[in-house]
Parts: structure tokens; sequence; C-alpha cells
């Protein structure tokens, strides 16, 4: 099965016959299905088409978000369902922008918690994530979404030790910096716009997930980080079903730092510098 194509995964998972496929990027394929097509992902290893499949899983039981059926999952194959994408129009953007805060007040067990039955050790997109509970917010996203990431930039070279030093005064200040607490929120994860597509049914649907229990303006910030259609309606859906602590506009380069130096890490030093970026203005708040 390991020189399987997605064509065949595709029928094996779901029993029905397969019709074409087209490559969709590097890791994803659509298949066309005898009854409708899927999408099949090589999600690079089998932790990661893991955590992947029960993320979606445990976004979907919320109730709050659309999100693809898991049609199965084998090795590091994910079968899905396709949603057929449309555009973005403003009404969609708000009815995701109230979806998503009553996803995130489902809640978690705790901060870093993973979705039932999904493994400690995953992933936000191709670098690992460590689903590690935490019952305090900044002490939990400094030691397992800030610092593992910021030592694998400066070991590989890609951030200097006295530029990890700025980001290093920010950890010290989280305390301070985070705004009020709130409960662990039912997190997407990576929430990048990439992840949300604008489907022809006139819904948002989420794809792709990093889940686990987090705060919930670390997703809005992700939503942030690289543009996103709509996005001021979006925000304004979201603040009108769960308004958001004062101050969270300022607390938006805080949250970005984890994806930024994820990013770093996969993908090199002007995400670094992006970081730095970030992090300068909290490092002597």
């Amino acid at each position: 099965m390991s020189g399987e194509g997605p064509e065949a995964v595709a029928a094996r998972l779901t029993g029905r016959a397969v019709v074409a496929g087209r490559r969709l990027a590097g890791a994803v394929t659509e298949v066309a299905l005898d009854g409708g097509p899927v999408v099949v992902k090589d999600a690079g290893s089998v932790g990661a088409a893991r955590a992947e499949a029960v993320g979606l899983d445990w976004l979907g039981e919320a109730g709050a978000v659309r999100v693809p059926v898991v049609h199965g999952c084998e090795g590091r194959w994910l079968v899905t369902g396709c949603v057929p994408q449309g555009r973005p129009e403003a009404s969609a953007a708000l009815r995701f922008g109230r979806e998503l805060a009553a996803l995130h007040a489902t809640g978690a067990d705790a901060f870093g918690a993973p979705p039932p039955g999904g493994p400690t050790d995953a992933y936000i997109g191709a670098a690992p994530m460590r689903n590690v509970p935490g019952d305090n917010w900044p002490d939990w996203y400094v030691r397992h979404r800030v610092l593992p990431y910021l030592r694998r930039a400066v070991d590989e070279g890609t951030l200097l030790s006295a530029e990890a030093a700025v980001i290093e005064r920010v950890c010290e200040r989280v305390d301070r910096l985070a705004g009020p607490a709130e409960p662990p929120a039912r997190l997407h994860g990576d929430l990048w716009s990439g992840n949300v597509l604008w489907g022809t049914d006139g819904h948002v649907w989420l794809i792709d997930p990093a889940a686990h229990g987090g705060h919930r303006e670390t997703d809005l910030a992700m939503l942030q980080l690289f543009g996103c259609p709509q996005l001021a309606r979006v925000l304004e859906g979201y603040e009108e079903a769960a308004p958001l602590a004062p101050g969270w506009r300022q607390r938006v380069g805080l949250h970005q730092l984890f994806p930024l130096l994820v990013h770093a890490v996969l993908f090199g030093r002007s995400y670094a510098e992006q970081a730095l970026a970030a992090a300068r203005p909290y490092a002597s708040a």
C-alpha cells in the first residue's frame, strides 16, 4: 500500500469507483469518484494525518463551523470531502464571524489540550507542535508556543542570539501583556486565509486545522496575519456574537509571534524579521 497513489487510496477508503483525478497542490489531489469528488492529502506522516483527522472531527462536533467530512485516514493519507469554492461575500463573512465565536465558546479542557483521542505530538503545517495542557495561558503560551520555535530558529541560525533576546524580553512580560484571563477556547489553530474556503453554498469552510485548546485571540490574530477577504466583516460578526476584551487590537502582534516563529523555522529569515518586528513594541512595554 505504500506505493499507492491518491486515486487508489480514495477508492479503498470510500468504497467507490474512481472516475478521474487532478493534482491541486504538491500533496493534495482532487479525486472524482462515482457519486462525487473527494480530496486526498498526503500529510507527510502517520502522526500528521491522524492529528488533522481528529482535529477536523473535533471542530465539526462543535456544530458551529463547517468542515469537510473525514472519509478515512490511513497511514499518512487523509481523505475528506471536497468543498466547491465560490466568492468571498460580505454576508458569508458576517456569518463566519458568528460561527467562529460559537466554535471558540464550545471550549477545551485546558490550554494546549488536544482533541479527544488526538496526539500530544501534533503538527502546525509541517512543523511539530506539542499539545501539552496548562492552566495559565501566558505561561503555557511562552513555554509551548513561543520558546520551542524561538530556540529552533536560533539553533538553525535563522535568528541571532541577540535578536532572540528581544523576543525573550516579551516572554518575560506576557503576564501583563495578555489582557484579562479567559477560559480555553476550541481553536482551529492554523487559521490563516489559505485554510478558509468560501463555498458556493454561501458558507465558509475550514480545512487543515492544528486544533487544540488556546486563547481565542490567537485564531483571530492568525486570520489577520496574511490577509483575509472580508476580514472587517468577519470581525464584525465575531464581536456581535462574543465581544473581545478591551485592548485586543493591541495584542494582535503578541498572538502572531507563534505563527511567525513557526514560519521562520519552516521558511527562513524573512519571517524571523517579521517576528522581530512584531515583538519590538512589546519588548519595552
